[in-house]
């Protein structure tokens, strides 16, 4: 078990919010050039940091109850999610909603953002497989590809996970077993910044799996680690504690995402956009939170997540 590092709640928080702002189409459609740097690395660092987090000294019953409480929500939300395409006006829209297409979406191609848990799901077991009673580094190279290859199999031959998602999990997984500390790896760095605006300006470089899209989200994690370390305690505190329920926020977002569409048209004084981006993300948040909040006052927090509250007190 390593010890909680607060820089990485920092980033999880950074990384929801983009993830949430980019969803409202509004947003997506007025900056697409931003959204696609966005896109270029949000993900990936997320998909870093959860490589980084998995731990492969759980014993057997530890790591299962894991899988499962990641499996419940994202069963819960993921069948919404396929229920509510087949009759709303979304980009995902299913014509023709049939059990096999249910199942097809729920278990080998979702759709909506819930694939991230798919995807975190798949490479938990594959690794933890080949990873298993792992207690030394001994033949930790060996595991390490094989993990790989069985990945790279699953997306290549059977299309359930991508390519790039399996390099950044992996990158996270690598760093982890590597004995190197993530902020070793990852160094804070101002000089980040400049690296990461000269990189943008290609869009060649917008790719995540691409040299230059591994460069982008580098830095751009560099770059927020050096700017963490100037943050106001009180500011770092409050970002740190919303990251820590990133969970939360990825899991409901998309419901207030589709609620806040009609303040475009009341918000449309503002051609930039950013008074609706500032409102929705509000309401996002808030929303996201009270969500848990009643799930958690219902008392059935323990059926879905597996612990007693998922929204913590703030400290």
């Amino acid at each position: 078990m390593i010890k909680r590092i607060s820089e990485l709640d920092f980033l999880k928080c950074i990384f929801i919010l983009l993830m949430i702002a980019f969803h409202l189409v509004y947003i997506g459609d007025s900056y697409p050039y931003i959204k696609n740097i966005v896109y270029t690395f949000h993900i990936p660092a997320f998909l870093i940091i959860s490589g980084y987090l998995m731990n492969i000294e759980k014993p057997l019953s530890g790591f299962l109850k894991t899988i499962f409480w990641l499996t419940v929500p994202y069963l819960i939300m993921e069948s919404g999610y396929i229920v509510s395409a087949s009759f709303l006006p979304i980009r995902e829209h299913i014509d023709n909603l049939t059990v096999d297409v249910f199942i097809n979406k729920l278990f080998l191609k979702p759709i909506g953002p819930y694939w991230y848990l798919h995807t975190m799901i798949i490479c938990y077991i594959v690794n933890y497989l080949f990873f298993i009673g792992f207690k030394s580094h001994r033949f930790l190279l060996s595991r390490i590809i094989v993990s790989s290859l069985v990945l790279c199999g699953l997306s290549v031959y059977w299309g359930i996970i991508s390519l790039s998602s399996v390099f950044y999990f992996l990158l996270g997984f690598i760093i982890r077993q590597s004995s190197v500390d993530f902020l070793s790896f990852f160094k804070s760095s101002w000089m980040s910044i400049v690296g990461f605006l000269v990189l943008i300006i290609d869009p060649d470089n917008l790719d995540r799996f691409t040299i230059g899209g591994i460069l982008i989200t580098y830095l751009a994690i560099s770059a927020l680690l050096a700017i963490y370390k100037v943050l106001p305690r009180f500011i770092s505190s409050f970002l740190n504690y919303i990251g820590n329920h990133s969970l939360l926020l990825f899991l409901f977002s998309p419901l207030f995402t589709i609620l806040v569409k009609p303040l475009v048209g009341v918000l449309s004084f503002d051609s930039s956009g950013l008074i609706f981006l500032i409102v929705a993300l509000i309401i996002n948040i808030g929303g996201c939170f009270s969500v848990g909040m009643v799930i958690d006052y219902l008392g059935i927090t323990p059926f879905i997540f597996g612990k007693s509250r998922i929204v913590e007190s703030f400290k």
